[in-house]
C-alpha cells in the first residue's frame, strides 16, 4: 500500500538530493535511474518480484520508491543513519518496497531464478561489472537449460566491467539459450518494449547500454 503521495519522473532528482553521503554511488545512481524509473513505472504488475542485484548503490532505488509512493519522501534525509531504515545497502526488513537485502555482487541472480522456479514473473537488475562473478554464470546456465520463461534479467551496462566476453554481454546469454534485446538504457519506450517482450519459453535479458 502506498504510503506517500506519488511523484513522476522529472521530480527524481529533487528526491535524489535529498541524499547525501559518500556511500551515494553516483555512477550507479546514474546508470540505474532510467531502468528503475520504467520498471516501476511502466512494467511491474502486480504479482511480478523485483530484486535489485546492483544493491552497493541503492540510492536510485530509493529515490524511485519514492516516487512511487512506498516509502515516504522524508526517509530520504536519513540515508545510511544509524536509526535509518535505508541503509547503504538495501534491506528487505527495514526498507518498505525492497524484495532483496543485497549488495554483495552476484547473488540477486541466482535468487532470481529460485524466485522464478517459485511461479512468480520476475525481474532482476544485475550491473555489467557484476558478472564478473562467476555465480551469475552458474544462474545464467541452468535457467537457459530449463527454458525459465518467467524470468527476465536487465544488465545495466557502463562498461565497467574487468573481464569482457568475446561479441559482447547479450552473446553470452544467448549462447546459454535466453533471448535478448539491446537497447539504450536512456529510452524509455525502447526498455519498455524490451522488458514486455513474449518470451514464455526461455528467459529473456535485456541489455541496457548507459554513458560510463
Amino acid at each position: 500500500m502506498a504510503i506517500a503521495t506519488r511523484r513522476g519522473y522529472d521530480d527524481l532528482p529533487e528526491l535524489l538530493t535529498a541524499l547525501t553521503g559518500d556511500e551515494k554511488h553516483d555512477r550507479s545512481v546514474v546508470s540505474t535511474l532510467d531502468v528503475l524509473w520504467v520498471l516501476y513505472d511502466r512494467v511491474l504488475g502486480a504479482g511480478d518480484r523485483f530484486l535489485l542485484s546492483k544493491g552497493h548503490g541503492p540510492a536510485a532505488y530509493y529515490a524511485v520508491l519514492a516516487a512511487k509512493g512506498l516509502i515516504p519522501v522524508e526517509a530520504l534525509g536519513g540515508f545510511g543513519g544509524f536509526d535509518s531504515p535505508l541503509g547503504y545497502h538495501p534491506d528487505r526488513v527495514l526498507a518498505p518496497g525492497v524484495e532483496l537485502s543485497s549488495g554483495s555482487l552476484g547473488h540477486g541472480l541466482p535468487i532470481a531464478v529460485g524466485v522464478a522456479l517459485a511461479g512468480r514473473p520476475t525481474f532482476v537488475l544485475v550491473g555489467d561489472g557484476e558478472l564478473d562473478e562467476g555465480s551469475n554464470w552458474e544462474a545464467v546456465q541452468y535457467a537457459g537449460r530449463i527454458g525459465l520463461g518467467r524470468l527476465t534479467a536487465v544488465v545495466v551496462d557502463n562498461h565497467s566491467s574487468t573481464y569482457h566476453w568475446p561479441g559482447g554481454i547479450g552473446a553470452r546469454f544467448e549462447l546459454e539459450g535466453w533471448s535478448l534485446a539491446h537497447v539504450d538504457g536512456r529510452d524509455h519506450d525502447a526498455l519498455e518494449r524490451a522488458l514486455t517482450a513474449a518470451h514464455s519459453e526461455r528467459p529473456h535479458v535485456v541489455v541496457a547500454e548507459v554513458e560510463r
